[in-house]
């Protein structure tokens, strides 16, 4: 089966089975003008994300790694009544294409974005006393093992942490290959396998980003 039948079958799944929301297609097609990257999670990846938060009854969330907002706005809109999102990311321009997005889906009040590099705001969190329901990890992976021990402190016992892209078209596998994204995903495999805190395990997954996986950790 090719890339683009899983394509296919993911953009059947979504027509078929997600509600039509014309909030969410205008922030795609806002980050597309404005040049962001387009890596995004799917429509699917995001609902699954926002059925977390409802499951977990999430009123307090944190994500690293916010690109446009779409995945924030998806949980952002799944919080609990009161509830608030941090989100953390790295590059100014894309956290003003993101508040733009906030205010254009109505979560502003809901959503607290911080700019500057995770490790650098992370610890800031902590001194701030927050307590997460649920913690997702989708930046740059050559820090994901640093970013999980955090959300080990962040998140309360029974909350849970997803990291993306931790499959990468089955490219762990292949130990000669050195990049720094590999690298820190494996040493995230590593890390989750030895941390006690953490019930981890990962689902891979196919579809319009191709084929790849994410973790899922509960915070014993």
């Amino acid at each position: 089966m090719t890339e683009t039948k899983f394509a296919e079958v993911d953009h059947w799944i979504a027509r078929h089975l997600l509600p039509a929301d014309p909030q969410l297609e205008a922030v795609l097609k806002a980050n597309q003008v404005a040049g962001l990257p387009a890596i995004d999670v799917s429509p699917l990846l995001g609902s699954f994300l926002a059925l977390m938060c409802r499951l977990v009854h999430a009123r307090h969330v944190l994500e690293v790694g916010t690109l446009g907002g779409y995945s924030a706005i998806q949980m952002a809109r799944a919080l609990a009544d009161g509830g608030r999102l941090v989100t953390l990311e790295a590059d100014p321009r894309h956290a003003e294409v993101a508040r733009a997005n906030f205010a254009r889906a109505d979560v502003t009040k809901r959503v607290d974005l911080r700019v500057g590099k995770a490790l650098d705001l992370l610890p800031g969190l902590v001194d701030e006393g927050h307590a997460f329901d649920l913690a997702f990890i989708d930046a740059d992976k050559e820090n994901n093992a640093a970013y999980a021990d955090w959300a080990a402190t962040l998140v309360r016992p029974g909350g849970l942490v997803i990291v993306d892209n931790v499959v990468r078209e089955g490219r762990i596998l292949d130990e000669e290959d050195q990049s720094p994204q590999l690298v820190g995903t494996r040493s995230l495999y590593a890390a989750m396998r030895m941390d006690r805190r953490f019930e981890p395990t990962v689902l891979q997954t196919v579809g319009v980003k191709g084929w790849d996986g994410i973790m899922i950790a509960r915070r014993i």
